[in-house]
């Protein structure tokens, strides 16, 4: 390769010296040549002293660009340019160790503690680092922690509800009819931990004085939660408020036409029709019990909502395939299933 390129230049020089009517001659019969050429073979095939040598001519010649044939000048334009970002990449090679590496464990270390404990600094977790016999700067500590956006200037409102869901229940009415054309009233209580259904009853006639009963059913004992959400129904009397201040709950009504406010409730009751009392006609209160009551029992234990993260509101254990097969026990008079795994 280098001859090829010696030859190509000497070849450039002797051309100096002949008579400039011979040069003309000789150009016309090269240019013949290679029109022929690439109107004939396919595309050339360059090797990397050819690339190098039409680098180094267009930096010596400034009329190479009308001279070139074979390729676009935009194409040695992009091979300066490589040449250009590895000779730089040669010059700026690492000639030693250098720092070393920080290793992979610690790395995660050092993210695993940020992440469990969000108040902690470059500092604090340096420190920590120190204790444990890791030699580490601050600076890089500080280089792989998980950068956060600024905290809000106040907690939000999910974080807010996280707080109190387990001290917090819902009352609510919702009507059914019966098979004689009648009106029954169902009353729930919603505990909101884990969307328990705490207490349902049905009656013909809600008024304050049987609600209030209703409450002392729901929490026996020392079980009354901390606050109780309602809305702004006649039902709920001054007995009513009698009783929940006796428990020592502290009553929290919704705006007025707002059942939005109370979401959790309402979804509950949207549950219950849906899946319970619209595949049945009711033929009074006490049949209507007996099916909410039978329905609870498959909605505590075996319906799995995607508010709870897929679980039951009594949790349920996981049954690998080694339990045996899948048996399907049928609920609610076979409206639904439970799925669960039986030896043979």
């Amino acid at each position: 390769m280098l001859a090829a390129m010696i030859i190509v230049i000497l070849t450039g020089l002797l051309r100096g010296v002949r008579t400039h009517h011979a040069l003309m001659l000789e150009n016309l019969a090269w240019r013949h040549q290679l029109a022929v050429l690439r109107r004939t073979a396919a595309r050339p095939r360059l090797r990397p002293c050819d690339r190098l040598f039409w680098v180094w001519l267009s930096r010596l010649w400034h009329g190479w660009a009308e001279a070139v044939a074979i390729v676009q000048p935009e194409t040695v334009i992009r091979w300066h340019r490589a040449g250009f970002r590895l000779f730089w990449t040669w010059k700026s090679r690492r000639n030693g160790p250098g720092r070393p590496a920080v290793a992979p464990q610690v790395r995660a270390l050092i993210q695993r503690m940020a992440e469990a404990h969000p108040l902690w600094g470059a500092p604090r977790i340096h420190g920590e680092l120190r204790k444990l016999g890791l030699a580490i700067s601050q600076a890089t500590v500080s280089k792989y922690l998980v950068r956060r956006r600024p905290p809000p200037p106040s907690q939000t409102w999910r974080s807010f509800l996280a707080h109190h869901v387990g001290t917090l229940v819902s009352v609510d009415f919702f009507t059914g009819p019966t098979g004689m054309f009648k009106v029954l009233f169902v009353f729930v209580v919603l505990a909101h931990d884990r969307r328990r259904v705490v207490h349902v009853n049905v009656t013909e006639a809600p008024t304050a004085q049987w609600t209030a009963p209703q409450l002392g059913e729901a929490f026996p004992w020392d079980t009354a939660p901390r606050s109780l959400l309602r809305d702004r129904d006649a039902v709920y009397g001054a007995g009513f408020s009698c009783r929940v201040n006796a428990l020592g709950i502290h009553e929290v009504t919704i705006a007025p036409r707002a059942p939005w406010q109370n979401p959790s409730g309402e979804r509950l009751i949207g549950t219950l029709r849906r899946e319970c009392l619209d595949h049945g006609v009711g033929l009074n209160d006490t049949h209507r019990r007996h099916v909410l009551h039978a329905y609870l029992a498959y909605y505590h234990g075996a319906r799995t909502p995607l508010a709870l993260d897929k679980d039951a509101p009594e949790p349920r254990r996981v049954e690998p395939p080694d339990r045996g097969q899948i048996v399907a026990t049928p609920m609610v008079g076979g409206l639904h299933h439970r799925y669960s795994r039986r030896a043979a």
